[in-house]
C-alpha cells in the first residue's frame, strides 16, 4: 500500500469491489424472486417484505457510520506507522457496532408495527412485513459486524479478502432461499432465515480474519474498551456516510 503505483492500487482496491457490489445487487434481486414465486401468496409476500426496506438502510446507515469513520482512521494510522492505535480504532469501532446492534434491535422490535405501517404496510401485508423484519433483527449482530468491519480488511490492501467476505453471504442466500422457502415451507420466515445465516457467515469471515495472522491490524479483546476521544473521531468522520 505504500510503494505500489496509485493506479495499480485503485484497480487491484475497486475492481474487487465493485465486483462484490454487483454480486449483492444480483442476489437481492434473486432474493425477491424467490419471494414472488411463493405459492398463492407472493404478491402480498413480496409487497410485505419491500415495506421492511427502510429498516433495512437505517440498520446499514448505522455500519457505515461506524466504517466510514473508522477505517479511513485506521488507515491513517498504519500509515503513520502507529499500529498500536489503528488496533484501538478497530476495537473501539467494535464496540460501537455491537453497542448499535443492541440498540437498533431493541428500537426497531419494540416499535416495529407502527413504524410498518408507516412506511407502507397494510393490514393485507402486515404479517409478512413483521414476521420478515422480526426474523431479520434478531440478526441485528451479524449485518453490523458483516459491514461495519470489512472495510478494515479493504483498508489494509486485502480487496480481494473483504469481497470473499460479501460473495460468501450472497451466495449462500441464493443457495438457502429455494431450501428454506420451497422445500421447508417456510415462506418470508425462510428468506429472513437465509439472510440471516447468509450475514453471519459473512461477519465469522471477516472476524476470522481480523483475529488472525493474516490481519496488519488484529482485533483485539483488550482494545474493546470505548476511547472517548477515538469514538468521538469515529462518529465525526462516520457521519457523512451515514
Amino acid at each position: 500500500m505504500g510503494t505500489e503505483k496509485i493506479g495499480k492500487l485503485m484497480l487491484e482496491l475497486a475492481l474487487p469491489s465493485v465486483l462484490a457490489q454487483i454480486v449483492n445487487v444480483l442476489y437481492n434481486i434473486v432474493d425477491r424472486i424467490y419471494i414472488g414465486r411463493i405459492p398463492g401468496v407472493g404478491a402480498a409476500a413480496l409487497t410485505g417484505v419491500g415495506v421492511t426496506f427502510p429498516i433495512i438502510t437505517i440498520i446499514s446507515a448505522f455500519a457505515g457510520f461506524t466504517n466510514g469513520g473508522g477505517a479511513p482512521l485506521a488507515a491513517i494510522a498504519l500509515g503513520q506507522g502507529n499500529k498500536k492505535r489503528a488496533e484501538k480504532i478497530l476495537g473501539n469501532s467494535t464496540s460501537l457496532l455491537l453497542f448499535f446492534s443492541v440498540i437498533l434491535m431493541a428500537l426497531f422490535l419494540i416499535f416495529k408495527c407502527p413504524l410498518l405501517y408507516l412506511f407502507g404496510a397494510s393490514a393485507h401485508t402486515i404479517s409478512y412485513s413483521s414476521a420478515y423484519i422480526t426474523v431479520y433483527l434478531i440478526g441485528t449482530v451479524f449485518v453490523e459486524l458483516a459491514v461495519g468491519l470489512n472495510t478494515f480488511i479493504s483498508c489494509q490492501g486485502h480487496a480481494r479478502t473483504a469481497m470473499m467476505s460479501v460473495l460468501i453471504g450472497a451466495i449462500a442466500n441464493i443457495v438457502l432461499d429455494p431450501i428454506l422457502i420451497f422445500v421447508f415451507h417456510l415462506g418470508v420466515v425462510g428468506a429472513a432465515v437465509a439472510t440471516v445465516i447468509s450475514q453471519a457467515l459473512s461477519a465469522a469471515w471477516v472476524v476470522r480474519f481480523l483475529v488472525s495472522e493474516q490481519s496488519e491490524i488484529r482485533l483485539k479483546f483488550t482494545e474493546l474498551k470505548p476511547d472517548r476521544s477515538i469514538l468521538a473521531s469515529i462518529l465525526a468522520l462516520g457521519i457523512s456516510p451515514f
